[in-house]
């Protein structure tokens, strides 16, 4: 009876001291490099648990063959009761580089370290140029396909407002999960922010009244803009002719008020075409912005540059030629219209 005591002692001691070598023996598996011989994403859906993960990894190859594999899930899920992670796995993507280990893997979504994605929205884009860009973003959740831009403000709370000029135009980071929408209203309370701070600051002799007519006003001053340092003199051109009494005479609204009609040129009877939004034919500004103005620009329109100058035109570059009188900006049009390339453009015009 004393030897099977002995015995079964022995055998005890045997098992308690082998458990931490097979231990320490299968988490070595959660430190060897991943069978992967390139970067690529993991990706752990809604309610997936550290199961249904290994199961996507091993299904994948990911955790190499059925020896390893096997090695690797028992490793995860060792390290899983231990640190209680199956309850804290991060919805997302998380990049996996080449010589990452299941453990380094872990660990990322144990923190929430998910990829992070990201989208331009441009300097002079419109609402539609904006809707287009987001329904190309394949890792944005599309909540917006059919809606209306009125059914979408709608959706952003703000169903009264006019959709365009009111996203800031900025690069904007996200996670995969992120909704159209959300990104939407990202920009809103971004712009909203840029111009009530510009507001604040504004020059107090401004020929207009609202922050709403500052939006108007910067977005056109970015479409006209080639050049940034000319932003303040653009934007005092304009300000120049609007406490003169003159139209504004700036080609990019006549191309917004074409719409669908614009076709890459400004004919004589697209200027004398009233529409809303043509300062050809209309005293003042356009009924709304015609394109996503930047901070820059609202900034210029806040504050203008001081200046004479009522007529700019294009040199071709880019850059423009400033022109305090009607005989100065005539003389300007000739010599750079008789040497005009593609993508010139003049405005205001010379017509009053």
């Amino acid at each position: 009876m004393r030897k099977k005591i002995r015995v079964f002692g022995l055998l005890v001691l045997l098992l308690v001291a082998a458990i931490p070598v097979a231990g320490a023996w299968v988490s070595s598996y959660l430190h060897r490099p991943l069978g992967v011989s390139e970067s690529r994403i993991v990706v752990v859906e809604k309610g997936a648990g550290l199961s249904r993960v290994l199961y996507s990894l091993q299904r994948d190859g990911v955790l190499g063959d059925g020896h390893n594999a096997t090695l690797r899930r028992l490793g995860a899920r060792l390290y899983s009761s231990f640190t209680g992670m199956d309850g804290r796995l991060h919805v997302g993507e998380y990049q996996l580089e080449k010589g990452d280990s299941l453990l380094a893997l872990l660990e990322k979504m144990e923190r929430g370290d998910v990829l992070q994605r990201s989208v331009t929205l441009v300097e002079g884009w419109n609402f539609r140029e904006l809707r287009a860009r987001l329904a190309a973003q394949d890792t944005l959740t599309q909540t917006l396909e059919g809606l209306t831009d009125e059914q979408v403000m709608d959706r952003l709370g703000h169903p009264e407002r006019h959709p365009e000029g009111w996203f800031a135009p900025e690069t904007y980071f996200y996670t995969r999960g992120t909704s159209d929408i959300e990104l939407l209203g990202w920009a809103m309370e971004r712009q909203q922010q840029v111009l009530d701070a510009a507001w604040a600051q504004r020059d107090a002799d401004l020929p207009y009244d609202t922050p709403y007519e500052a939006l108007i006003m910067a977005s056109i001053v970015e479409k006209e803009t080639g050049v940034p340092e000319e932003r303040g003199e653009i934007a005092g051109v304009f300000v120049n002719r609007l406490r003169k009494g003159m139209r504004l005479q700036t080609d990019p609204t006549v191309i917004y008020g074409m719409g669908e009609r614009y076709d890459g040129n400004i004919r004589r009877s697209d200027l004398r075409r009233p529409t809303p939004y043509n300062t050809y034919t209309i005293f003042g500004m356009p009924p709304t912005p015609i394109a996503m103005p930047g901070k820059e620009a609202i900034l210029a329109a806040v504050k203008p540059q001081t200046t004479e100058s009522l007529y700019f035109v294009a040199r071709g570059d880019g850059s423009h030629y400033f022109s305090k009188t009607l005989a100065q900006h005539q003389k300007a049009v000739r010599d750079y219209q008789l040497r005009r390339r593609n993508g010139y453009r003049s405005s205001p015009g010379a017509a009053q």
